[in-house]
């Protein structure tokens, strides 16, 4: 097997993406210690974990960088099948938390086989789509073994139940997908049936707590001391950083408990409302750069599966992005996503970490070609 022994020379590291990940790892490490500053003891270690899984990360995003790609490319679908596997290990040895059966625990250890599950399922899209490098507008038959690869795991995670993974899974099959010609009639039909699908999940598939983070999304002001709790505090905390923010460790509510969650789904929160306007602008810039650089690794990339893997891990950030700071502001419905490199979480480092190590070997092996 083929290993980048010039890894650490200037002329292969990709410097901006390792700049930009690291900037986002430390000033989460700093704002999930504030986040947890005023909590119980069993969670003021929380952030020192932290630590442990971005070097854990840390060391499987260099493996994914040194090894060529394409060696990633012939053992795809195997990826996926693991993937596959682990998922339905949840249903089988899975623990029941807040409702939901998502975690596979050893000991004190737990695994959330779902966050891996969608990078196997890029690059196994990937390996589809540069093994069908057809260069005519593709109907929605010729995207039916795609949609299958996307359609099982979304239809397991929503199985679990978690609303919010299976979104982030549709959405960067969409976010590939487009990457390829799709011709406008299979569009308008695609939307068609989507418009024909949601009432039926509605009434068949969501569950009552995410009907009721829905209605609440579209009604705030309904339930402020029920499930709307998270959302206006959340709110509330943005709204109180104003332009510079009140300060380090000075944030009221966080510091008063008033905001749940605030070191897995809301860190946003805490941030805003410490750093206000400012720090939040430099921090969405932050992601902006990370998400516009894989665009720019994949329009150079050497063949079409390098292509498809840039984009691939710049949807899964920019779509965790848009839900967590969406949801966070008021502009999307509470769906229990976690923000890459901020929110708390070994599953969700260890995912985003592969990803970026994954575009760093796409990006090293475009100048190297």
């Amino acid at each position: 097997m083929k290993i980048e022994r010039r890894l650490l020379g200037q002329e292969t590291v990709d410097w901006p993406l390792f700049l930009v990940a690291s900037a986002l790892a430390v000033i989460g490490i700093v704002n999930l210690y504030s986040a947890t500053s005023a909590t119980r003891v069993a969670l003021s270690g929380l952030y020192i974990q932290q630590i442990y899984w971005l070097v854990l990360g840390g060391v499987l995003a260099l493996g994914a960088a040194l090894i060529d790609y394409r060696h990633f490319e012939r053992l795809a679908y195997w990826f996926y099948a693991g993937g596959i596997v682990l998922v339905l290990l949840v249903f089988v040895v899975g623990k029941d938390v807040r409702g939901s059966s998502r975690w596979i625990y050893i000991g004190s250890f737990s695994l959330q086989p779902s966050e891996f599950m969608k990078i196997f399922m890029v690059v196994a899209l990937a390996r589809y789509f540069h093994g069908d490098p057809r260069t005519e507008g593709r109907s929605l038959g010729d995207l039916a073994i795609p949609a299958v690869l996307a359609g099982i795991p979304t239809f397991l995670v929503l199985r679990q139940p978690d609303l919010g993974t299976a979104l982030i899974l549709i959405l960067v099959f969409g976010s590939m997908c487009a990457l390829t010609k799709i011709r406008w009639k299979s569009i308008a039909w695609l939307f068609g049936t989507l418009a024909v699908l949601i009432p039926v999940a509605w009434t068949y598939v969501m569950k009552d707590y995410q009907k009721r983070r829905i209605t609440d999304f579209l009604n705030p002001d309904s339930n402020l001391r029920g499930t709307g709790w998270h959302a206006h505090h959340a709110r509330v905390a943005v709204g109180n950083g104003g332009w510079v923010g009140q300060g380090f460790l000075q944030g009221s509510q966080n510091q008063f408990h008033f905001i749940p969650d605030q070191y897995s789904d809301f860190p946003f929160a805490v941030f805003a409302e410490e750093w206000g306007f400012l720090g939040t602008t430099t921090l969405i810039l932050l992601y902006a750069t990370l998400i516009l650089w894989a665009i720019r690794v994949a329009s150079s990339a050497r063949d079409r599966f390098g292509s498809m893997i840039a984009i691939g891990v710049g949807a899964i950030i920019f779509w965790h992005a848009v839900f967590n700071l969406g949801m966070v502001v008021g502009l999307l419905p509470v769906v229990g996503v976690t923000l890459p490199l901020f929110s708390s979480g070994g599953s969700s480092v260890l995912t985003v970490l592969l990803g970026l190590g994954l575009l760093t070997n796409v990006s090293i092996h475009r100048r190297a070609a």
